[in-house]
């Protein structure tokens, strides 16, 4: 059925053209065969011997179509429905592995599954297509779903004349958001590319035009610097009142008190909302299950909790998590963070995804959510140069859009290891080596002026008291003085702050892009548009000598590689 709808439907189209420039006469029959339609796997086929091999495509001047949906990570046992997504089957494992052997280099493993559609409609443009148009997710123009499309790039001599880059798809109940990419190998130039309905002059691989910031490739100089928050796939926090109790017992039987498991635990709305008390149970130091049992009530607490959750989940095989055996470990409890960090007076923080993109400071005793990015840097300059507008607009024309509210997003590979810093103010360098620069000293000023207004405007000292935190070398507890002072300080986030954006806040940020833009020696009026080319500029120049890191970078994408 789907076969002859799929025909009907060429064919109904194909109609509605003619009617729509000038041509009624129809010969009959008005439905022909249509042999380019088949009903078979269109990405691989079995061999008599039992092999698989890439599936043959018939031959067609043109390809449309709407691909399969599927991320990666739910390629072997499907998609739970969400609040947006309808449940979807997965493919299995026998099948996921024949799929990624078939393709191999071709495909990326971390890629959506409509990008092996792509793929062939590279191999027929080669051949005898002229154009293909297909649906895709709107992840298509970043990390490794954009791969093949950058390849069709650098292998051939076509051009996207048309693409819509982040549409509303609803249908069913499932509200996701797609890309439409139209790829021709006519290099008409008197056929007008359009990108979201608007004539460009050309589009690029990523679904951009003008500056080409695919092109981008990441720096040894901000390797190792920035990484993602803890993943969990089960209930490892503790509320307040559990923790503080926890945290007062005796001495365990190893001789070690609570608090050597029992952390803080800081997630996205501690950053752009009010900050939270939530501890979490963290076991990476006690790995085994008998040192981590030794730890009573934090061990019998996940045992209650996490261990049911886990449990659920390998009847449902929803997730990865199914493999995972040692429910009172996080599933990825993030080693080259925690060593990352170790040593340092604090850290920088930064949300996937926000209304705003905001940097703040953390405890580096705390354990971060993997809704936020955590930059190793405890010094004001790093800090002053992420909060800039330059690296804001960077972030935004390298990342990657995310959520039912379509908001920016930030990670540790495109936005931010690609972000070239001020010569002599590179993550790599130690802050101490250039606490003298005058570019370091002005961007230093302006950077701790910003987040000390930013916090007497969040915490007013007439509304709030000071009150140590329960375990030693965490900040202290800002707390409302009153019933009266705690309803205002519900009003004092980040998020709202930045929607109003008062004066004072505006006149500290320019004063801080002042600074930045001196570092790097470019006017203090700088156009957004012209300093992104010098960054880009900066980036290509310094990623240079840095092929082999970029290749590994090109295939993995927004992907983490971490083994954790």
């Amino acid at each position: 059925m789907g076969v002859a709808l799929a025909r009907t439907t060429i064919w109904i189209g194909d109609i509605q053209w003619r009617r729509r420039n000038g041509i009624y006469s129809e010969p009959p029959p008005i439905l022909r065969k249509l042999e380019a339609i088949e009903c078979r796997d269109a990405l691989v086929t079995e061999q008599p011997d039992a092999s698989f091999v890439e599936a043959e495509w018939p031959s067609a001047e043109f390809i449309v179509g709407n691909p399969p949906f599927l991320g990666s990570k739910f390629f072997r046992k499907g998609r739970p429905a969400g609040k947006t997504k309808l449940a979807t089957k997965g493919l299995g494992d026998a099948y996921t592995e024949t799929l990624q052997h078939v393709f191999g280099s071709s495909v990326p493993g971390s890629a959506d599954l409509c990008v092996y559609w792509f793929s062939k409609c590279e191999a027929a443009l080669l051949k005898d297509t002229a154009a293909f148009g297909l649906v895709a997710t709107k992840g298509i123009a970043k990390g490794a779903n954009n791969f093949v499309l950058k390849n069709i790039f650098a292998s051939s001599t076509v051009r996207i004349f048309n693409a819509w880059t982040n549409e509303e798809w609803v249908i069913d109940g499932a509200e996701v958001r797609v890309a439409l990419v139209c790829v021709s190998r006519d290099q008409d130039n008197s056929v007008e590319n359009v990108l979201n309905g608007k004539t460009v002059l050309t589009i690029n691989s990523d679904l951009t035009t003008g500056l080409n910031f695919v092109a981008a490739r990441p720096m040894g100089q901000n390797a190792n610097i920035a990484f993602q928050g803890v993943k969990l796939n089960g209930p490892f926090e503790v509320d307040d009142l559990t923790a503080r109790r926890m945290i007062a017992e005796p001495t365990n039987v190893n001789g070690e008190r609570n608090s050597r498991v029992l952390k803080r635990f800081i997630q996205n709305d501690d950053v752009t909302e009010r900050p939270g008390l939530s501890w979490i149970v963290d076991f990476y130091d006690f790995k085994p299950r008998e040192l981590a049992a030794q730890f009573q009530s934090p061990f019998e607490l996940l045992t209650k909790t996490v261990l049911p959750h886990r449990n659920q989940l390998e009847k449902s095989a929803a997730t990865e998590t199914a493999k995972l055996d040692s429910y009172w470990l996080m599933q990825r409890p993030r080693p080259m963070l925690k060593n990352a960090i170790r040593g340092l007076s604090r850290c920088i923080l930064v949300p996937e995804t926000s209304e705003h993109r905001i940097f703040v400071w953390g405890a580096t005793t705390a354990i971060f959510s993997g809704s936020l990015f955590v930059i190793a840097r405890d010094d004001d300059a790093s800090f002053g140069i992420l909060c800039s507008k330059f690296h804001d607009a960077w972030a935004t024309a390298q990342g990657n859009r995310l959520g039912v509210g379509n908001q920016r997003r930030y990670n540790a590979t495109r936005t931010f290891e690609t972000f070239p810093f001020p010569e002599g103010l590179t993550p790599n360098i130690p802050a101490k080596d250039y606490e003298k620069d005058s570019r370091a000293e002005a961007i230093v000023k302006a950077a701790k002026r910003l987040d000390e207004l930013r916090n007497v405007w969040l915490n007013p000292p007439d509304l709030v008291k000071i009150e140590p935190e329960v375990v030693p070398n965490y900040p202290d507890r800002i707390v409302p003085k009153d019933a009266q002072a705690a309803v205002t300080l519900k009003t004092r986030t980040l998020t709202n702050l930045y929607n109003q954006r008062p004066q004072w806040l505006a006149d500290v940020h320019r004063d801080l892009d002042i600074a930045v833009a001196a570092a790097y020696g470019w006017p203090a009026d700088i156009s957004e548009e012209d300093a992104l080319a010098k960054l880009l500029e900066l980036n290509l120049a310094r990623a240079a000598t840095n092929a082999a890191e970029a290749e590994e970078f090109d295939l993995e994408g927004d992907v983490a590689t971490e083994d954790d």
